[in-house]
């Protein structure tokens, strides 16, 4: 059953960049938020557009504004404050769920509250829609099936290739300092595993060019085995600041070593806070356009030594627009009837390779 397209964060930088690419794409959303003149303003802004307000951290209350078939959108976090009582709410009343969470920690805990009750009711929640991760997940998803059965390891780096140290929104900021505490996810030797965030360090080609990337937490560790449960090992890396991967592996270890003494939570939050230094909000469209995002993939035995058996590079907008694309394009996909699979699932198993493959190309996120 199709139904309406519901966005929740509207206000914010992210929910206004989803809102620009619906209305591209001629869709006209439910704007909802929890301050009545906020809300009320971009709905007025954008053409008059339905409002609802509603609190994200009010269940039944959302759950009252939705009905089966409904899309919901939700751009509001950080998602483990915040995500729960959005995602019960449409789990529950059977509407489909789409946010833009880059915190993996949030998409397992979100497939272990709610799978099972998503499939009940027929909605599909497709957690971390954006920049984070989709690009990782399909170049992933090409190399397996490039590679074949012989492939058991995939790694996953995600670079940009223009001035990223200018546009840094100030959510990322605050989730890249958390993150330098906080454990990454990895797929190895068939079970998820935590390791200290940019433990590792590993080189990637891209553009003709050796760039390095420090190890992180992505979604492709958890969707992606899945689908290809021949994988022994999924590690993803963020080489956004290639030239310094070294130095922050060496500042992640002291954050790290620093929290184990004592009231150590408080100074390494201290040490981590030069990470949050910049203005509010995120970077303007015409510094967005100056700063592609590059995803590449890369398939192999696992065999330390080992020529890749197949490697995927993609490139597209810059990861603020692309995530307000892919999340205008999955909520325009399921709205219109598009059947999807049912419960907490990864991009490539809620549309099937080809379908996203070719809705990433629309947007402008394509082989190179």
């Amino acid at each position: 059953m199709s139904g309406r397209i519901i966005l929740l964060g509207a206000t914010g930088y992210t929910g206004d960049l989803v809102l620009d690419s619906l209305l591209r794409r001629g869709v006209r959303p439910t704007v909802a938020g929890r301050n009545p003149a906020a809300v009320e303003g971009v709905a007025q802004r954008a053409g008059g557009l339905d409002h609802l307000v509603v609190d994200a951290a009010d269940s039944d209350g959302l759950k009252k504004h939705l009905r089966r078939g409904d899309v919901l959108i939700t751009t509001v976090g950080p998602f483990a404050r915040f995500g729960f009582p959005v995602a019960q709410a449409a789990a529950d009343a059977g509407a489909h769920y789409i946010d833009s969470t880059g915190e993996v920690g949030f998409v397992q805990a979100l497939h272990d509250r709610h799978h099972r009750r998503a499939r009940e009711t027929g909605a599909v929640m497709l957690p971390a829609f954006g920049y984070d991760y989709v690009p990782g997940v399909l170049a992933g998803a090409l190399a397996l099936q490039e590679a074949g059965a012989a492939a058991r390891a995939l790694d996953v780096g995600y670079f940009s290739t223009g001035p990223i140290w200018r546009g840094i929104s100030q959510g990322t900021r605050t989730t890249m300092r958390d993150g330098m505490i906080l454990p990454s996810a990895r797929w190895h030797r068939h079970r998820l595993v935590d390791e200290r965030t940019a433990s590792r360090v590993h080189r990637f080609t891209v553009r003709g060019r050796r760039k390095s990337a420090f190890l992180v937490s992505g979604t492709e560790v958890l969707f992606l085995p899945q689908e290809f449960p021949a994988l022994d090992d999924v590690t993803v890396y963020n080489g956004w600041f290639s030239g310094l991967s070294r130095p922050v592996s060496f500042y992640s270890a002291f954050a790290n070593a620093v929290t184990r003494l004592p009231a150590g939570r408080k100074l390494a939050d201290a040490l981590t806070r030069p990470l949050l230094l910049g203005p509010p909000g995120g970077p303007d469209a015409a510094l967005r356009a100056r700063i592609p995002s590059y995803a590449v993939a890369v398939a192999s035995t696992g065999v330390p030594g080992s020529a890749p058996l197949a490697e995927v590079h993609l490139e597209g907008p810059n990861p603020y627009s692309l995530t307000g694309e892919l999340i205008a394009w999955a909520a325009d996909h399921i709205a219109a009837g598009f059947d999807v699979t049912p419960g907490v699932v990864g991009p490539t198993a809620a549309f099937g390779l080809d379908t996203l493959r070719q809705g990433c190309a629309e947007v402008g996120l394509v082989t190179v």
